[in-house]
């Protein structure tokens, strides 16, 4: 578990390394993504829907100077639930507890996070559907009677203390909403589901990024960029920083359209935001399988992944662009991916879902 508070959030000026490294984080990489992220709801792009709606929700528990109500954000990876989590705290002027659902595995451990709350903290679970059932059932209690009930004792002698914690908000972020049984998601007064970016809103988000890193970021190269990320901020910084080290090491530091192109070619991503797993994953089900249908495990043998991770990582960016297909029987290439990977279907006339 740990606190957020001021460092690394980045503001409307460069941020140079050394700040980085101070900010604390082992992983400079991950402290470089922090410092972009922005602080208030109106520095943040995109979810114009979302921010308005949790606008609303913030400015009216201020009003009432009261904790707002508890918080659920859902949507694919990368799309901004960690940072709306930060900028909730932000706006409340309280400082946020993280913790995930994977870290709390006993009701116990729970309750030593809950204990420690202080009033109008805002306590930041990710990965939210992946907390232990008995963990669950206590969150139960703390969301909507703000108490846990400590057990003293075992066995015929156990007794339960009730312990009655300050107001607080649950901010719980999940890429997996439908696995979020339904008393929990129930006790969630706002439930925010975040959608893919456009290209404009991506191009918005890597100008802003590329003013706060200190570099010169052309129009051209930002639609570039923008336009192999995914739909995915996350993606897009990430994307950015390669091109501003290919720009440095080999170029002459402006990040243009030529800059742009030829790190992405060495990073490996390709114009639709393919990257080498994806075509790995194509190629294999085009040129081996024939365009499929074939099993999930066999792909992932062919490609040398595990299955989970050709699931989760791959696929659902595969499927989303319409080159693949999930069958009965497998899964298959459709024709936009024997035209992406410059290949010919083995039947013209046939249809791959048949």
């Amino acid at each position: 578990m740990a606190e957020f508070d001021d460092v690394g959030y980045g503001e409307e000026g460069p941020v140079s390394s050394e700040r980085l490294v101070a900010a604390g984080s082992d992983d400079l990489e991950r402290a470089a993504e922090a410092a972009l992220r922005p602080r208030r709801l109106d520095e943040f792009v995109g979810q114009l829907v979302v921010r308005d709606q949790l606008s609303l929700v913030l400015q009216a528990a201020l009003a009432r100077g009261a904790v707002p109500d508890h918080v659920l954000l859902s949507g694919p990876p990368g799309l901004g639930k960690t940072t709306l989590a930060m900028i909730i705290a932000a706006e409340l002027g309280t400082s946020m507890r993280v913790t995930s659902g994977p870290a709390i595995q006993h009701a116990g451990d729970l309750a030593a996070v809950l204990s420690s709350l202080e009033e109008g903290e805002v306590l930041f679970i990710d990965e939210i559907h992946r907390l232990a059932r008995p963990a669950e059932e206590l969150l139960y209690v703390a969301m909507e009677d703000f108490r846990v009930d400590v057990v003293v004792g075992k066995g015929a002698g156990a007794s339960a203390i009730p312990l009655s914690l300050p107001p607080f908000t649950v901010v719980g972020a999940t890429t997996r909403a439908g696995l979020l049984p339904a008393p929990l998601r129930d006790r969630f007064g706002f439930t925010g589901h975040l959608d893919f970016y456009s290209s404009d809103e991506l191009e918005q988000v890597l100008r802003r990024s590329a003013r706060l890193l200190g570099v010169p970021l052309a129009d051209d190269a930002a639609v570039e960029i923008a336009g192999r990320s995914r739909g995915t901020p996350r993606i897009a910084n990430r994307l950015l920083r390669r091109v501003r080290d290919w720009a440095q090491v080999r170029g002459d530091g402006s990040l243009d359209l030529g800059a742009a192109r030829s790190a992405l070619e060495v990073y490996e991503v390709d114009v639709i935001g393919l990257d080498r797993l994806d075509r790995a994953v194509l190629t294999a089900l085009c040129t081996r399988f024939g365009g499929g249908p074939v099993g999930l495990t066999t792909l992932a043998v062919t490609v040398g992944e595990e299955a989970e991770t050709v699931e989760t990582v791959a696929e659902p960016y595969l499927v989303r662009e319409g080159l693949i297909g999930r069958t009965p029987r497998g899964r298959v290439a459709t024709p936009a991916a024997w035209q992406h990977l410059g290949l010919v279907p083995p039947s013209a006339g046939g249809s791959l879902f048949d």
